[in-house]
C-alpha cells in the first residue's frame, strides 16, 4: 500500500502543477466574463518552450545553464518529503521537516545565483527581494510546522500534519495554520498579492525579474518549478484538512487531497482577480502574517499544554 501511495502521490506533484495553474486561469477568466484558455494550456506552454533552444548570454557560466536542472531536483526532492495525501509521505523520517524547508532553500540559493550570473542589475534587484522576502516566509514554516508538533506530540511532517485533526485543539487552530500556508504558497509561489506572475515591468519583479535571461528548456523548468512550490503547499493544506487515513482509506484520501488542491486553485485565482498586487515596502508585513497565524495558534497550544 505504502508503494501505491507512494506512486500517487509523485504522479500528483507531476501533474497538479499543470492543472492547478490552468484552474487558477480558469478562475480569473470567469471573473472577468471570459472563457479563457484551457485548463492543460500551461502544458502546452511548457512543451512549446521545451521545443525551442536556449539562448545564453557571453557572460554566463556553467551555472546558468545548469542551475533550472538543479532547482527542479530540489523542487521534486521536498515534494518527496511533503504530506498531500494526510498522515503519508514517501519519504518520511524525524524531523524531515528541516530536510524540506533547507532543500527549497537551496532551489532558491541556485535562482538566485543564476539571476547573478548574467551580471544583471534587474535580475540581482529580484534576487535581493527574494531573499530578503523568504528571511520572513521560513520562520513562518518553522513556527508552523512547530506548533503541530506541540500539538500532536510527533516529529516527522506528515505526522504532524496529516495527523492534526485527531488534536483536541484541530477546530481551534485549524484556520491560522491553513491561513499561514496560503500566505507561505502565494509567497513562495510568486503569486499576487506578493508577486505578480503576468507582469512585464522589470522593477516591479520578483521572481519573473531573475529568469529574464532564460529560455527554451531552462525557461520551461522553471516556470514548472515554481507551480510545484505552489503545487507543494497547496498539498500541505490538504494534508492538514484531510481527514482519512491514506493507509486506511486510500481512495478517500487521494480523492479529498486532489477536491482540497483543486479548492485551494481556485481561492488563489479568486485573490488575484479581486486584490491588485502590494506595493513593495507592504510585502515583508503581509509575509510576517504567516508568522502571526503560526504564532496565534502556538499560543492556543501552549494555553492547552499549560493547562489553562
Amino acid at each position: 500500500m505504502t508503494l501505491l501511495l507512494s506512486v500517487v502521490q509523485m504522479l500528483l506533484v507531476l501533474c497538479m502543477p499543470v492543472l492547478l495553474v490552468g484552474v487558477v486561469n480558469r478562475t480569473k477568466s470567469w471573473w472577468v466574463g471570459r472563457r479563457g484558455p484551457g485548463l492543460l494550456q500551461s502544458f502546452w506552454d511548457l512543451w512549446r518552450l521545451v521545443g525551442k533552444c536556449a539562448v545564453v548570454s557571453t557572460t554566463a557560466s556553467v551555472l546558468f545553464s545548469a542551475g533550472p536542472y538543479i532547482v527542479l531536483v530540489c523542487s521534486l526532492f521536498a515534494a518527496s518529503m511533503a504530506p498531500m495525501l494526510g498522515q503519508f509521505a514517501p519519504l518520511q523520517f524525524s524531523y524531515d521537516f528541516v530536510a524540506v524547508a533547507y532543500t527549497l532553500g537551496l532551489a532558491r540559493i541556485l535562482l538566485m545565483l543564476c539571476a547573478m550570473d548574467v551580471g544583471s542589475s534587474f535580475e540581482g534587484m529580484g534576487a535581493a527581494r527574494e531573499a530578503s522576502f523568504s528571511s520572513f516566509a521560513e520562520p513562518a514554516l518553522f513556527l508552523l510546522v512547530g506548533t503541530a508538533s506541540a500539538a500532536t506530540g510527533l516529529h516527522s511532517f506528515a505526522d504532524v500534519i496529516g495527523s492534526l485533526h485527531q488534536s483536541a485543539l484541530y477546530a481551534f487552530i485549524a484556520v491560522p495554520l491553513v491561513l499561514a500556508l496560503f500566505i507561505l504558497l502565494q509567497t513562495e509561489a510568486a503569486r499576487v498579492p506578493v508577486d505578480d506572475p503576468l507582469t512585464h515591468l522589470e522593477l516591479t519583479m520578483i521572481h519573473e525579474v531573475m529568469v529574464l535571461d532564460h529560455s527554451g528548456p531552462e525557461l520551461a523548468i522553471m516556470q514548472y518549478a515554481a507551480a510545484l512550490k505552489m503545487t507543494l503547499y497547496a498539498g500541505l493544506i490538504a494534508a492538514l484538512l484531510n481527514p482519512f487515513d491514506p493507509l486506511m482509506y486510500p481512495l478517500a484520501a487521494v480523492l479529498f487531497s486532489v477536491l482540497a488542491m483543486l479548492g485551494v486553485a481556485v481561492a488563489v485565482g479568486c485573490v488575484e482577480s479581486l486584490t491588485a498586487r502590494l506595493p513593495m515596502r507592504w510585502v515583508p508585513v503581509y509575509v510576517l502574517l504567516a508568522s502571526a497565524f503560526s504564532l496565534l495558534a502556538m499560543a492556543l497550544v501552549g494555553l492547552e499544554v499549560g493547562g489553562v
